[in-house]
């Protein structure tokens, strides 16, 4: 019998960028993901956040003071909040950011910390970097690497942005995914991904004369550049070719 995966995408928008000086939680947005299908069930509200949002934050995310005036306070939503994400692993762009938000609005109600509640919490802008390294791995970058229509994402929201991310989780998860259910087949004395006869002969094809002329040109060009370490030189064509300098 197989286990359920249950996992929360999650994203806040807040009134600054600092919750140990007093900045606040405004709005949380989450959707549900068991195993790897969005369910539709959502958790959203706004928060009153009891101080004014920051001319800065305004401009990230429009939610103005006038609008949270009437909201509820964070300890009226906060039970229905926890029992949302209870248990699951939250998925989080930029965890560390959210996660000591929630964290300082719980300790305020003398309800512990966030990891007091869920089963884990994964950092998608970790894992992005992990990824591509050297590139940029906001939000609207992910979304236009892996084709996410993002256009109506004018300004942040906390609901949008977790829908946003969620597609974005399972489209930079994909091939993990589907390695973990090849190793879980293997793992249960199966095949991993079928029979070896069912497969058609290799085709190797050789290389011209040409393509190795040109492909060891490359390979003296990268170890020169890189001081004769070249990975793809034979240790004895390098030793070669270091007594020949």
């Amino acid at each position: 019998m197989s286990s359920v995966n249950r996992q929360v995408i999650l994203d806040t928008e807040t009134t600054g960028l600092n919750a140990r000086t007093g900045d606040r939680i405004i709005e949380i947005g989450c959707v549900e993901l068991i195993n790897r299908q969005l369910t539709g069930q959502s958790f959203h509200r706004y928060v009153n956040p009891q101080r004014a949002v920051e001319a800065g934050a305004l401009k990230v995310h429009g939610i103005t003071d006038e609008f949270l005036a009437d909201k509820p306070l964070f300890v009226a939503i906060a039970d229905e909040f926890l029992d949302y994400i209870r248990g699951a692993e939250l998925v989080i762009h930029n965890a560390a950011f959210d996660v000591e938000f929630l964290d300082e609005e719980l300790r305020r109600l003398n309800r512990g910390l966030l990891n007091d509640y869920v089963g884990s919490v994964h950092d998608t802008l970790r894992q992005a970097r992990e990824l591509h390294p050297g590139r940029k791995n906001s939000l609207d970058a992910l979304c236009e690497r892996y084709q996410i229509d993002n256009r109506q994402r004018t300004l942040h929201g906390a609901l949008l942005d977790a829908t946003l991310l969620a597609e974005v989780y399972l489209s930079m998860t994909r091939g993990q995914d589907s390695l973990a259910i090849e190793l879980e087949r293997s793992d249960r004395g199966g095949p991993a991904r079928g029979p070896v006869s069912s497969r058609g002969p290799l085709r190797i094809i050789n290389p011209t004369e040409q393509e190795l002329t040109d492909h060891h040109a490359v390979l003296a060009s990268i170890a020169k550049e890189s001081a004769n370490r070249c990975v793809w030189i034979a240790p004895a064509a390098e030793t070669a070719r270091d007594g020949a300098d």
